[in-house]
């Protein structure tokens, strides 16, 4: 898809008959598909996390996806990692990704790139982006990407997941919390976790469901609120969150 057709006001009638049923969602409507049409959204990972997070973005209609992992799939990922497969043992995980995601929807544009986020290169990799899927398993990134959403005012929504647990929020800057201001940095240790791929779908899920209502206007967003799963019982709760006015990061937007 080019540039034009993704900022077209206009729905083909192949897209309104694809996306007829969430058209149909009250409030939605055309205007709101037109709005994902349009939408540029960046996957920051796509493991256990973004597998998921990319496909439901793609049967969305999300115009442009932007997809980045700098890793190779790994057997030991295919319990939750949906977007690979056993004959994609070895190939660079965007790769694997960015061909599936083009069979699930040819009339997007999937945008894959393998690579390291850095702060040399983080501020280039935003660009034009409308908001940032944190799908990361490296929190000195997560923490990176954060920096860089503050900066250029890109909405960013935060999903994490340990064993059965799973947490996630919207962060929208200059009007929420940053996740400097939630997240110690003591929890950047690069470490292996137990995690069940249900889970990180369900997170996922939320996650979808939180960029679909941020792009369209639809629905209150889970802005100044994290809500935690713990699966082990089913228990939900929300926590309010409160900005830190002395954060490094944000301290002086609010």
């Amino acid at each position: 898809m080019t540039d034009n057709d993704r900022t077209c006001v206009g729905l083909s009638e192949d897209e309104l008959l694809r996306y007829g049923r969430q058209i149909m969602t009250p409030g939605f409507g055309e205007e709101g598909q037109k709005r994902l049409k349009q939408a540029h959204v960046l996957i920051a990972g796509v493991g256990g996390l973004g597998s998921p997070v990319a496909i439901y973005l793609a049967t969305a209609g999300i115009g442009r996806l932007t997809i980045i992992d700098f890793d190779s799939v790994d057997l030991s990922n295919l319990n939750r990692q949906i977007l690979h497969w056993e004959d994609d043992v070895g190939r660079r995980k965007v790769d694997s990704a960015g061909q599936k995601l083009t069979k699930i929807n040819s009339r997007i544009d999937i945008h894959p790139l393998s690579l390291k986020i850095t702060g040399e290169n983080i501020q280039d990799l935003l660009g034009d982006v409308d908001l940032v899927m944190d799908c990361m398993d490296n929190m000195d990134t997560r923490f990176l990407i954060n920096e860089a959403c503050v900066k250029k005012g890109i909405p960013m929504i935060h999903g994490g997941v340990r064993e059965m647990l799973g947490e996630i929020t919207t962060l929208v800057p200059g009007k929420t919390p940053c996740l400097e201001c939630l997240l110690p940095r003591d929890l950047s240790k690069k470490e292996t976790f137990p995690i069940f791929g249900a889970t990180a779908a369900m997170i996922a899920s939320l996650q979808v469901l939180e960029a679909i209502k941020l792009l369209s206007g639809v629905g209150a967003l889970l802005t100044d609120r994290m809500l935690f799963i713990d699966n082990s019982n089913l228990e939900f709760m929300m926590i309010d969150l409160q900005k830190k006015p002395e954060c490094r990061v944000c301290g002086g937007l609010l």
